[in-house]
């Protein structure tokens, strides 16, 4: 017979924490609101993530909900995480064939599209710079490309500045921040591929809502409230009509 694992130890804090964040729950998953700054996974220079925090969520043998997706540290909003192995592959199955509709918020600044809605298609790389990983546009061809795209929509615009939405189709690594950044007007706050905190004081995208098939059956829409630090740059921009 297998020996139960014990519990994770999490602090009073940290269960109050990530409890606060949930925005649905069922028998089969739980959803988040993840705020900026929190770490999805564990890592180098990484005190806190997301997964460590699914202790609290652990039943009386260990097993804990288990993350079937990712956000960059410093996105906001939608994340879910699966109670069981076999719902986590149903959902981890999902993502991988492109049977969940992704809509995301950016705040940008730049020379936004003349034209209202778009698709960017444009396949990408990861290089290495300056020990750093990011991506790049690259030829189809290329070894190691990725096809990826993303659907956008212009929601308000302001000079240089716009709101815009974001349906990515394909889930690389950045690749809406890098699309965004091909077609003129990086997101604010993007240190790896815009101008950083010269423009906000961190990444302003935001993982709105999530479109997806429930393991028990139907579909499953979840939607993330913006953060208040969001809104408020959206104002100052003069971008508050699209909100």
């Amino acid at each position: 017979m297998t020996r139960n694992r014990a519990v994770p130890d999490i602090s009073p804090e940290d269960t109050a924490f990530v409890r606060a964040i949930v925005v649905h729950e069922d028998n089969s998953l739980i959803a988040f609101n993840k705020p900026a700054g929190l770490a999805v996974q564990a890592g180098s220079g990484v005190a806190r993530s997301l997964d460590d925090l699914m202790a609290a969520f652990a039943k009386s043998n260990g097993k804990r909900p288990r993350l079937v997706h990712r956000l960059d540290q410093g996105t906001s909003g939608v994340i879910v995480a699966a109670k069981t192995q076999p719902v986590a592959a149903k959902l981890s199955e999902a993502f991988a064939g492109r049977d969940v509709q992704k809509t995301y918020l950016a705040l940008v600044k730049g020379r936004l599209p003349s034209a209202e809605t778009g698709v960017a298609d444009a396949s990408l790389v990861k290089v290495e710079e300056s020990g750093k990983s990011r991506m790049i546009i690259a030829r189809p061809d290329r070894k190691g490309a990725q096809a990826a795209r993303t659907g956008w929509r212009v929601m308000a615009r302001q000079g240089e500045f716009g709101l815009m939405q974001m349906a990515p189709e394909t889930g690389r690594m950045h690749q809406i921040r890098v699309h965004l950044l091909s077609l003129g007007c990086p997101i604010l706050g993007d240190a790896l591929y815009g101008e950083g905190q010269a423009t906000a004081p961190r990444l302003m995208l935001h993982a709105a809502k999530l479109d997806l098939p429930h393991p028990e059956g139907g579909r499953l829409v979840i939607e993330a409230p913006l953060p208040e630090d969001f809104r408020r740059a959206a104002e100052a921009a003069g971008l508050q009509a699209g909100l």
